[in-house]
């Protein structure tokens, strides 16, 4: 992976991803979690498609995720992050701190329930002691979060003057750390209208956000270098219109 895919974001983003027309905002701390199976022969990656009535992204293949909630920092979990990628997450944040660092990967995971259906964890003969409604079917489920086996791939920071902005830290966890699932979460009527396994290095042809297929190549790097926690992240940014990626 080389410092080329900082301009291979700019070369590739759409047009409507080139709009910069709207009023500029502070970018949302927000995380999202690339789920893979490497149980096969190929690693694949689960994507969900957008509904197509929604406003933001109609219709894309994106990872579940969303934003931060005050709750997320004070889920109780079985394990903590690895030292390595608690680090990264803190770098060039303001403020850093441990409980900032698990909010982003808690935020993942529960997004990622919300979205999909897909509780990851480990699950126990006795509920987790719950923060709030948000975290209510992990509750219900028995299901424990568990950080240490969360590894962070890259961190994206929306470019200025687009109508919503996010600084996202994209995750990824094994599918073998699915502990339960809840059913009917996905359908014609829900926020994603299919979820599907694919191949990461086919995952690129889908209709996606640039910066999604752009960080998909990175996991596929992440992967083939052995998924160490102690390996660089990369973080890309847009700064006067130009775009870079450096590495955390």
């Amino acid at each position: 992976m080389t410092k080329d895919l900082g301009k291979l974001w700019a070369e590739r983003m759409t047009t409507a991803e080139r709009d910069m027309s709207f009023p500029d905002s502070e970018p949302r701390d927000a995380a999202t979690l690339m789920l893979i199976d490497r149980s096969g022969h190929t690693p694949k990656v689960l994507l969900g498609r957008r509904h197509a009535g929604h406003k933001f992204m109609p219709g894309k293949f994106v990872f579940p995720g969303g934003r931060i909630d005050p709750l997320d920092r004070l889920m109780p979990t079985v394990s903590e992050l690895h030292p390595d990628t608690e680090k990264k997450l803190l770098e060039r944040v303001a403020q850093p701190a441990g409980d900032f660092a698990r909010a982003f990967a808690l935020a993942a995971l529960r997004e990622t329930a919300e979205e999909t259906g897909l509780l990851l964890g480990v699950k126990r003969d006795r509920p987790p002691a719950v923060p709030g409604e948000i975290w209510a079917e992990f509750a219900k489920a028995n299901v424990h979060p568990d950080l240490g086996q969360i590894h962070f791939i890259a961190r994206a920071i929306t470019p200025p003057r687009r109508p919503r902005r996010f600084d996202t830290r994209f995750l990824t966890a094994d599918a073998s750390a699915i502990a339960h699932t809840i059913e009917g979460v996905v359908g014609p009527d829900s926020e994603l209208v299919e979820l599907i396994w694919v191949p990461i290095e086919e995952a690129g042809h889908l209709d996606m956000p640039t910066i999604t297929g752009i960080v998909l190549e990175e996991l596929l790097a992440r992967v083939e270098a052995g998924m160490a926690h102690d390996l660089p992240v990369p973080f890309y940014f847009m700064i006067e219109k130009q775009f870079f990626r450096e590495l955390l």
